[in-house]
């Protein structure tokens, strides 16, 4: 099943995106998304798929139910944990000592129908300043992505304030304007300035790094000022030497599942991720850039989760 043709309502609001992200940004997008889309195998570093491969899917599904844990798997995955994560960063403007951004990653949200409700009741009552998503809404990596927008503008309800976005590697960019419709603002390569009590700080974010690498540090960083306390939001924490070297001082994301389906102890059999392990779950630093992989809120590929809860996670920015 590939993606269905471009309607005319797409087309239009493509060619409106091209006016803030650039004519060649959308059409190489949509290009490599067409060339890749459904490919289990393809060249290069990321040579294997699991995601495309359907029959792999029902085979892991039927096997977790032939040993009678398929059930245990699908509460495991509905168990959203919520994690509090100090950050202390030396250039954080005393305005913004306790400011809190509330991250949520790897949603999948049209994955179960049992997960958008969790997920709102995970989120309605909690406190914090700025939302932030890093990629991954849709359970696919192509075909129909109508259910994915449903169920977003379902949880946008009950977010507060703005939300910032990046797309992730199961994600087309024909979603960005049907997300920004309903309340999500898409960083493309490109930052915002946050303000409070007269202090600023900034946040990015950039295209997947992971599978399209569409990303591109020089247009995101290239408004935030030399010194200034600067925050990225990346798909995949793939992009950290780039991110330490622009001078970013966090960077937040996702994509790994943290494993998803891990050993006992929490030790992952898969990250799908070009990085050392020690980044594909939880904090960590390189050089003097601080980060966090969260393991996600939702699940890929089947619906369970072994030894690696589902989390949404509670930055605390601290001087």
């Amino acid at each position: 099943m590939r993606s269905p043709d471009l309607t005319p309502e797409e087309k239009t609001a493509l060619t409106a995106l091209e006016l803030c992200l650039g004519r060649l940004h959308v059409r190489q997008r949509l290009g490599l998304e067409h060339d890749y889309e459904a490919r289990i195998f393809r060249t290069g570093t990321h040579f294997f798929h699991l995601e495309n491969w359907n029959s792999v899917h029902s085979l892991i599904r039927n096997s977790l139910r032939l040993v009678g844990l398929h059930g245990r798997g699908r509460r495991n995955a509905l168990a959203i944990q919520v994690r509090e994560n100090q950050i202390t960063l030396p250039n954080l403007p005393r305005a913004f000592d306790g400011f809190t951004l509330l991250q949520l990653t790897d949603l999948h949200v049209d994955m179960s129908r049992d997960f958008v409700p969790t997920l709102i009741e995970a989120v309605r009552s909690l406190d914090y300043d700025l939302c932030v998503l890093t990629g991954d809404y849709r359970a696919r990596t192509f075909g129909p992505y109508a259910a994915t927008l449903d169920g977003l503008e379902c949880l946008r309800a009950h977010l507060k304030n703005t939300v910032y976005a990046v797309l992730g590697n199961h994600d087309t960019i024909r979603m960005l304007p049907g997300m920004e419709a309903t309340g999500y603002r898409l960083l493309m390569n490109e930052s915002v300035k946050l303000q409070r009590d007269g202090a600023t700080i900034y946040l990015a974010g950039i295209d997947d790094a992971h599978y399209y690498h569409m990303e591109n540090f020089h247009r995101a960083a290239q408004d935030i000022p030399a010194g200034a306390c600067s925050i990225l939001l990346s798909h995949t924490p793939e992009a950290y030497r780039h991110a330490a070297h622009a001078d970013f001082n966090l960077m937040l994301c996702g994509h790994t599942h943290g494993g998803q389906i891990c050993l006992p102890g929490g030790v992952p059999i898969i990250t799908d991720a070009d990085c050392p392990r020690a980044l594909a779950r939880g904090a960590w630093r390189h050089q003097d850039l601080i980060g966090y992989t969260s393991v996600g809120a939702g699940s890929c590929i089947v619906d369970v989760r072994f030894n690696c809860p589902p989390e949404i996670v509670l930055h605390r920015l601290r001087c």
